[in-house]
């Protein structure tokens, strides 16, 4: 750039307002190029970068859609997370997630809320046999599909998949699904730890 400028004010046709000239238009291509690099993205591209954080963010969660993070599922969660709701609500996910959802939206990890982590966090559901009458719609609420069973037969809990959600017992017409504690310490350690074993 300045061996042109020497030549071009060394030459005897070029006459000041001339290189003047030639500068003020490379100047106005340099502010060009910088405006439209920092120019704010467009609506379509600002909207895909959300929907892109979202997805991440769902993809951290569980997928239980068990609603204990005070949301109808995962994804709303993950909605709410990026309008600045708490990254540590999510029961099923364990500490786990909430470590990885804090580093995904830049904010300092917490351990698990306790308002958010009843006693259910270390629960599982039990059904009483001898009063199921195998109506299915306990398998229809649970969000992890532990429950085992058919129509018109007693239904069991795979307990090693049952978060302790609670969302099987209130559709129970008999009233035959109990939440009890588990005895599994070790269990119960690596479901708070980091969600489903």
């Amino acid at each position: 750039m300045a061996n042109l400028l020497t030549a071009l004010s060394a030459s005897d046709m070029v006459t000041a307002p001339v290189v003047i000239a030639f500068l003020g238009l490379i100047l106005s291509a340099l502010a060009l190029r910088r405006l439209t690099a920092t120019a704010p993205k467009s609506s379509a591209a600002a909207t895909r970068d959300v929907d892109a954080q979202i997805t991440l963010l769902d993809l951290f969660l569980p997928q239980t859609q068990c609603g204990q993070c005070g949301h109808l599922g995962c994804r709303p969660y993950a909605e709410a997370i990026l309008r600045g709701a708490a990254t540590n609500l999510c029961p099923p996910g364990g500490e786990i997630t909430a470590r990885r959802l804090a580093q995904a939206v830049n904010d300092f990890p917490a351990a698990l809320n306790p308002a958010h982590m009843p006693p259910l966090s270390s629960s599982v559901a039990r059904i009483r046999e001898d009063e199921c009458i195998g109506c299915t719609k306990c398998i229809q609420a649970c969000p992890t599909d532990a429950i085992f069973g058919a129509a018109k037969r007693m239904h069991i809990i795979i307990e090693a998949e049952c978060n302790g959600c609670d969302l099987c017992v209130d559709p129970c017409p008999v009233d035959c699904i109990d939440l009890v504690a588990r005895n599994d310490e070790q269990q119960n350690s690596q479901r708070r730890a980091g969600g489903r074993p």
